[in-house]
């Protein structure tokens, strides 16, 4: 018994430009991107992701070209497709980060930032907290399903090689974003700035009221403990504060899908 496994060349091409645009999102979006997951996992991941999409999505508009030139401006234009979606949920999560260093600079923990493995970049102590914190929260929220129905949704608003990058949009939509980031890191490094802005104050107090006193050594210990009080009494806020972050990752994907033709 023969078994026909060969399947048509536009079918193949139309699997790949799927495969690109999933593969792109899942090498920047928060949760999937982290470096502890395997490579080969994000693979095969991408790969059934993408093939799962090609069964659902009907009718299949295929691309329209004549040259390989033609076929590589679709594969490049689904890349910077997936790119732009994942990014766009990536750099509202990173605000964690962002919150962190914050935290850090006022009560004095700068100093101790280290490399982290997962994003192979300088973070703080309270950096690690608050991101190690929001992903786990994160993942039991069950966040990262609306992130891949989002990113599926994207195929109907955006069909394959139908995406017209409107660079105004999308410059306004960037900007919009980057507000957001440092928006959110603010709010969320707001409790300890406040305490710690007062702290200052009285220390400058004292200092004029007893100058006889050495209160650059003084204010560093204070400044560490009622920072780590902070941290310690605001600790239940963080799920509000995920919510935050949740309602800017749908509204920077929304903006970045409509910025790319989706009419959402």
């Amino acid at each position: 018994m023969n078994v026909d496994f060969s399947v048509p060349l536009q079918e193949l091409e139309y699997y790949l430009l799927i495969l690109i645009r999933v593969g792109s999102f899942v090498g920047v979006a928060p949760f999937f991107s982290t470096n502890n997951t395997p490579r080969p996992l994000k693979i095969w991941f991408s790969a059934i992701l993408a093939f799962l999409l090609y069964e659902v999505i009907t009718p299949h508009v295929y691309a329209q070209y004549t040259t390989l030139l033609d076929y590589a401006v679709c594969v490049l234009k689904e890349m910077l497709t997936g790119l732009l979606i994942g990014f766009s949920a990536s750099v509202a999560t990173r605000v964690t980060a962002f919150a962190g260093q914050l935290v850090d600079n006022n009560i004095g923990f700068s100093m101790a930032a280290q490399m982290d493995p997962v994003t192979q970049q300088n973070t703080t102590v309270t950096g690690y907290i608050y991101q190690y914190a929001f992903m786990l929260i994160f993942i039991v929220s069950g966040m990262y399903r609306y992130l891949l129905e989002a990113f599926v949704e994207s195929f109907t608003l955006i069909p394959v090689n139908a995406a017209r990058f409107n660079l105004e949009l999308l410059y306004g939509s960037f900007m919009q974003l980057i507000t957001g980031y440092i928006s959110l890191g603010f709010r969320i490094a707001l409790p300890v700035f406040s305490v710690i802005l007062i702290l200052n104050g009285l220390l400058g107090v004292m200092a004029k009221v007893s100058p006889q006193m050495n209160m650059f050594s003084v204010g560093i210990q204070i400044k560490a403990l009622v920072g780590l009080v902070v941290l310690w009494a605001t600790i239940g806020l963080l799920p509000k504060a995920c919510d935050l972050i949740y309602d800017n990752m749908r509204r920077s994907i929304v903006s970045v899908i409509q910025a790319m033709g989706g009419g959402v």
